[in-house]
């Protein structure tokens, strides 16, 4: 329906803009041609009035036609003399219009019913000679008239031309996106990896296959995220279930009740993993956002044995539950590896503050300092879940996280600084 909807408006603007023009284009054309046949009409009237007049004469002292013998000219061309008719057979409708023109003694043109009657001042001596003539305009109104009709025919027929060629070209071109858009789709559900690839963009279409390629791309990363979070998820919550499976398999066997600290333990930490998971999945960008970064650490340290190096008033661009979830995880992380000591400090750096997450542990190997916030890959004996948490988290907040091969365990995160309220 919208896409019908946007054909018919196209097609109606083509249909409104063609009418326009043919309208402006017939306007004037009728002009021109009305002054044309204006100018033809008094250009015969000047050149009969010039012939009789040069048949003016006098004799015996009278003015007098030497050459008028045609009775046709007596019907379109008089002669006046001192007031009075010389020659011609004015007809008398216009009788008084004529003797109005005869006696006014100058060049003039006037036009009476559909003929147009030219007055003209002949020159002789002793007496006010004057030469009238009329032409006939039906001829040339009725070609204006014939030429307008066809102009309106032909014009009507443009302006059809013009919407069926919009209705044909904006069919084609829609038909094309409509294509183009359904592929999209398909690729999106079942082969994301596919491309439209027409390289650089020479025209709209070019661009709208760039523009379905970006999309199908983001598409692609949003399934990958989606099967890495999947796996993230059964990583995380496959440890603790395995513990529990084991301890209560270890109970059945040697007939003695599962210690209830080790269940508690593993239950809170299969807790920790789901708040942690829901907390990444649920972290967003606030503009208006800002937390005390030390109280952060604290809630995200909990009772455990972390030292806390950060000084006091140090306020973040974040949300404080989003402070919390990138360092819990950062310091479950630690803790895990630690020999004896645990630490978090913090310091300014132009408009950031970096936190330092550091442990005495053996740290990160250096060829694999770029992956470790990888799924899958640990350092020590860890399953390799905690720092890609992280790693989801920060993107979702627009923190940058890393880690640092220095010999022990040291990651270090980049928050926006709070700006100063005012």
């Amino acid at each position: 329906m919208a896409v019908t909807g946007f054909r018919k408006r196209v097609v109606a603007l083509t249909v409104l803009i063609a009418t326009a023009v043919v309208a402006v284009l017939v306007v004037v054309s009728h002009v021109l041609l009305s002054g044309v046949t204006d100018a033809d009409a008094r250009d015969l009237a000047h050149t009969r009035a010039e012939a009789l007049a040069a048949d003016v004469a006098t004799e015996g002292g009278r003015v007098v036609l030497t050459e008028n013998g045609s009775e046709a000219m007596d019907e379109v061309a008089w002669v006046y003399a001192d007031g009075r008719l010389v020659d011609g057979d004015v007809p008398p409708s216009m009788v008084a219009r004529v003797e109005e023109l005869a006696a006014s003694g100058r060049s003039q043109t006037t036009t009476v019913g559909d003929y147009l009657l030219y007055a003209q001042p002949v020159p002789v001596q002793g007496h006010h000679v004057m030469v009238i003539v009329r032409v006939d305009l039906t001829p040339y109104e009725t070609s204006e008239r014939h030429s307008l009709t066809l102009s309106l025919v032909l014009g009507g027929l443009a302006v059809l031309l013009a919407g069926g060629v919009a209705h044909l070209v904006v069919h084609r071109a829609l038909r094309v996106v409509h294509e183009m858009a359904a592929l999209a789709d398909d690729w999106g559900h079942h082969e994301p990896g596919r491309r439209f690839g027409l390289g650089v963009p020479r025209d709209e279409f070019g661009e709208l296959g760039q523009t379905l390629d970006r999309l199908l791309e983001r598409v692609e990363t949003a399934l990958a995220d989606e099967r890495r979070l999947t796996d993230e998820i059964a990583h995380e919550l496959r440890t603790p279930l395995t513990v529990l499976r084991g301890e209560a398999q270890l109970a059945q066997l040697s007939g003695e009740p599962v210690a209830p600290q080790a269940v508690l333990s593993e239950v809170d930490r299969l807790e920790t993993a789901i708040t942690t998971i829901l907390r990444a999945a649920r972290a967003r960008t606030d503009d208006g956002a800002r937390c005390d970064l030390r109280c952060a650490a604290r809630q995200a340290t909990g009772d455990r044995a972390v030292e806390i190096a950060i000084p006091a008033k140090a306020e973040v661009a974040v949300a404080p539950e989003v402070a919390v979830s990138l360092l819990s995880p950062l310091l479950d992380n630690a803790l895990r590896h630690t020999r004896s000591r645990v630490w978090i400090t913090a310091r300014s750096q132009g408009e950031t503050i970096v936190v330092d997450v550091l442990d005495d542990g053996p740290g990160f190997d250096p060829a694999d300092v770029d992956r470790v916030f990888e799924a899958g890959v640990t350092r020590g004996d860890g399953h390799g879940l905690g720092l890609p948490v992280v790693r989801r988290i920060a993107a979702s907040a627009g923190v940058e996280v890393r880690a640092i091969a220095d010999g022990r365990g040291h990651v270090e995160v980049t928050l926006p600084a709070a700006r100063a309220l005012t």
